[in-house]
């Protein structure tokens, strides 16, 4: 069954993926980087404001596995 609470938001050809309903609120991703997760703006991931490669590190650190990317 697919995932309906799934956004996407993109840093050119990097696609970062959020499925909510996974997501565990543990703020790994905010203190890893502020620049680009911000839980009190829309939208709350900007993913332009990091490199590929920053961005990779990150959500591979994802507790929960709320993020993932594609590309």
């Amino acid at each position: 069954m697919e995932n309906k609470n799934v956004k996407e938001y993109k840093n050119g050809d990097f696609t970062i993926l959020w499925k909510q309903d996974m997501c565990i609120h543990a703020a790994e991703c905010v203190k890893a980087l502020p620049s680009v997760y911000n839980p009190k703006k829309k939208p709350w991931i900007v993913a332009e404001n990091a490199s590929v490669e920053e961005l990779k590190n990150q959500i591979n650190k994802c507790p929960s596995g709320a993020l993932s990317y594609k590309k």
